[in-house]
């Protein structure tokens, strides 16, 4: 039995197990595999301060065969990154980052790559060029899964009309289709949260959309914090003091956490009963518990919020009436909050009397992470859970019991956090930490009171507009009535009725 006991790689894992990167079924593959390049091309772009023009294609070489090519004109990549960042998993500058990304775990391109490798045999084909003075860089290469590294067949300097950026073609088996959780969706509702994106999308039957810029100016710059002591479990606790380079237990936990001053240290470790001399790579199991207990009994002042880049109400509603057309629009973005240390921030927007739906419709639901589209496990989502527990009969909107509300209507809910807490490795649906739940509610019910006025004052308007009407027809009436009974001549009852028919129009006006 020991002899037939062998380690791992991490690409050996994901190649048995594809279906936790919801490569599990053709639709699906297609759709990721377009997610990552250009969840990749537009973070590339904002970091090297660069607004978006994104190139995505998709053709169709086989019925069940795709090949998809994503271009950008970010930074590029550097010669000797290229083959690390699309050949091995788990290689990324994001996983100890803590502030808002689309990515973190140096899994998503290089993945799509593997199972397009996996399915056609087909290498990853790559060009990159870092700038207008430097050569463009042109890689084919393969995953090994048995060591997690790229293998190169091939590596060469072209010709590559494009100034800078990146292009990555990928070939695998899949399967193309239309609607919702499909790629048109995909791609459109990204353009809804990155106003800042000129996206061009050529489609497999061979045509273009394309979705314009709405705003010229790029998302505030995240920054990096460091961890909060509410949010670290005592393991980590413990890892972090091993490896720490303070010189005592107070250095470091004012050098390692964020919001822990001298007074605050100083209190924390009287509380845990630990001299402020100890030695942070001494610590033990049984001391690290202490601490962990002393900071929960201890008031610190919440995170930083600067490692977060909302998208902006402006900016929201901006980016939904570029691809919704509807009668009201509300937008809300919430002050940030704090769940186990991590900050977030939600934000929401409805469109209302949208074309091409009507009352006995079920609200569309867009759910967004770190203005990345969640396009699976709707109802596992603190999101739908959120909006399905909100009661919209007090503002208007119809509503059965444990659905989503109906009628002509467009909910969207984006959170951003430093650390999105998903239900899984596919990242598809948020966890229901109360505090999320709480927070999601809090910006929808705040929407959905300008949803109430705006259709409280459209029924008011209807039924004035309806008496109106009525008077309106009657007043012929009540000039015949009025001469028979004062004995009007006719030109006197064309001028009551006028006047009649101007006093009513003045009030319309009023």
């Amino acid at each position: 039995m020991a002899s037939k006991q062998r380690e791992i790689s991490t690409s050996e894992f994901f190649t048995k197990s594809r279906h936790l990167l919801v490569f599990d079924n053709p639709s699906k593959a297609l759709l990721t595999t377009i997610k990552e390049a250009v969840d990749n091309s537009l973070d590339a772009c904002e970091e090297g301060g660069i607004l978006p023009d994104i190139y995505v294609e998709v053709t169709t070489l086989a019925e069940d065969r795709y090949r998809v090519l994503v271009r950008d004109n970010g930074p590029g990549i550097v010669r000797a990154q290229v083959p690390k960042i699309f050949g091995k998993l788990l290689y990324g500058s994001k996983f100890h980052a803590l502030k808002q990304s689309r990515g973190q775990q140096g899994i998503g391109i290089s993945a799509a790559g593997m199972y397009g490798q996996l399915t056609t045999g087909r290498p990853v084909m790559i060009h990159s060029r870092p700038g207008t003075k430097a050569q463009a860089q042109y890689y084919e290469l393969k995953i090994n899964t048995k060591k997690n590294e790229p293998d190169i067949t091939k590596d060469q300097v072209v010709e590559w009309e494009f100034g800078h950026g990146t292009q990555v073609e990928i070939e695998l088996e899949a399967s193309y289709k239309r609607g919702r959780r499909s790629i048109d969706d995909y791609l459109e509702l990204t353009a809804i949260a990155n106003p800042h994106l000129e996206l061009t999308y050529m489609n497999p039957a061979g045509d273009e959309i394309q979705y314009p810029r709405v705003s010229d100016e790029l998302p505030v710059e995240p920054k990096a914090i460091r961890p909060h002591p509410y949010g670290v479990e005592l393991g980590a606790l413990l890892a972090m003091a091993h490896e720490s380079k303070a010189r005592n237990m107070q250095g470091f936990l004012t050098s390692e956490f964020s919001r822990v001053g001298a007074k605050v240290a100083e209190e924390i470790l009287e509380k845990a009963m630990l001299p402020a001399k100890t030695k942070p790579k001494r610590l033990n199991r049984d001391e690290a518990e202490l601490l962990v207990r002393a900071i929960t009994q201890t008031k610190i002042m919440n995170p930083p919020t600067n490692c977060l880049s909302p998208i902006g109400e402006e900016e929201l509603e901006a980016g939904l009436r570029k691809v919704v057309e509807a009668q009201f629009f509300a937008t809300v973005s919430r002050r940030p909050s704090v769940y186990r240390g991590n900050p977030f921030l939600v934000e929401v927007a409805l469109a209302w009397g949208v074309d091409g739906m009507n009352n006995d419709d079920l609200a569309v639901l867009h759910r967004f992470a770190n203005r990345v589209p969640l396009q699976y496990q709707q109802g596992a989502c603190a999101i739908t859970k959120s909006v399905v527990g909100t009661s919209w009969k007090k503002y208007g909107v119809n509503q059965s019991r444990s659905a989503l509300p109906g009628g002509p209507l467009v909910v969207l809910v984006h959170v951003a956090s430093s650390w999105v807490p998903f239900t899984s490795e596919s990242k598809e649906a948020v966890a229901s930490y109360p505090e999320i739940l709480k927070e999601i509610k809090l910006g929808i019910m705040e929407c959905a009171r300008q949803l109430g006025v705006h259709i409280r004052r459209g029924v008011r308007a209807r039924d004035e507009e309806k008496k109106r009407d009525y008077i309106k027809s009657y007043i012929p009436a009540i000039g015949e009535a009025l001469r028979e009974i004062l004995g009007l001549s006719e030109a006197k009852e064309k001028k009551v009725v006028a006047t009649l028919t101007d006093t009513l129009e003045r009030s319309r006006k009023y």
